[in-house]
């Protein structure tokens, strides 16, 4: 039995191992290992974009959804202009950036691979100015740089590879198991981009990362405090930080505080 798991062991770091590519988080330079491609995803990605525009309802606001675009495109153009200057100039033809204010009083705001942004309108009020906005959207927008999505779906895959390996083994083993219909639930769930929840770790990154990019793009990075802090203020959400995939309110404060100097370098006015 204890030889049967380690060859269980030796198969799943070998196929963990031979499958995927490694790739680098722009920003804050961390390693990740995915398994599907750009291609695959965006193909994904613009399917659901497609699906849900069919039924939004844009805003009928001019003025704030002129700035809506306004903003996400001064951070569409420092995103492009740093991944040009960095070595990364082949992700640019990732993204078709388009912005779009919807009227849903929803304090949210998504950004799907392949850089479709939308926002929805009750979040304006607690964003209040272009700036807060602005840490809104490189937040967002950070998740599909960093290809958050694609390792969230690799993440998936590797954990049902891992299982198909382990019912095979079970079934060598005349074991009675229910594992492959536990496979088959994994296979059978929607990835939804629009409703993806990501890990705290994932949240953190986009948070920092999305400060630089506001800051790039010419936007105070200061402002970011007092806005997560009017977040803070407008949520019901009260759920322990280990229970959440976000991180705490205190925690994220806290964090952005310390990434502030950074930020600032890219800064100007």
């Amino acid at each position: 039995m204890k030889r049967l798991r380690i060859i269980l062991v030796s198969l799943v770091a070998t196929l963990m191992v031979s499958c995927g590519t490694t790739s680098t988080v722009p920003i804050t330079g961390r390693q990740q290992s995915l398994m599907v491609s750009d291609g695959e995803v965006l193909t994904l990605a613009s399917q659901q974009y497609q699906e849900f525009m069919k039924t939004a309802k844009k805003s009928a606001n001019a003025q704030n959804t002129a700035m809506v675009q306004r903003v996400g495109q001064k951070l569409a153009k420092a995103v492009t202009n740093y991944l040009k200057n960095n070595g990364m100039a082949a992700e640019v033809s990732n993204f078709a950036w388009e912005f779009n204010l919807v009227q849903d009083k929803q304090v949210n705001a998504w950004c799907m691979p392949g850089g479709k942004i939308v926002v929805y309108e009750g979040l304006l009020p607690v964003t209040q100015d272009e700036a807060s906005l602005a840490i809104v959207l490189g937040h967002e927008i950070a998740h599909a740089v960093a290809k958050h999505s694609a390792e969230q779906l690799s993440t998936k895959m590797k954990q049902q590879y891992g299982t198909q390996i382990a019912s095979a083994v079970l079934g060598q083993l005349g074991m009675g198991s229910n594992t492959m219909s536990i496979v088959q639930a994994i296979a059978a769930q929607g990835f939804n981009f629009r409703n993806l929840s990501y890990s705290r770790s994932h949240e953190s990154e986009a948070d920092h990362m999305g400060l630089i990019f506001a800051a790039m793009a010419g936007y105070n990075p200061q402002v970011a405090v007092t806005f997560w802090q009017r977040m803070a203020a407008a949520s019901t959400n009260q759920t322990a930080e280990f229970l959440s995939d976000h991180p705490s309110d205190a925690t994220r404060i806290k964090q952005i505080q310390g990434w502030m100097p950074e930020a600032l370098k890219y800064y100007k006015k």
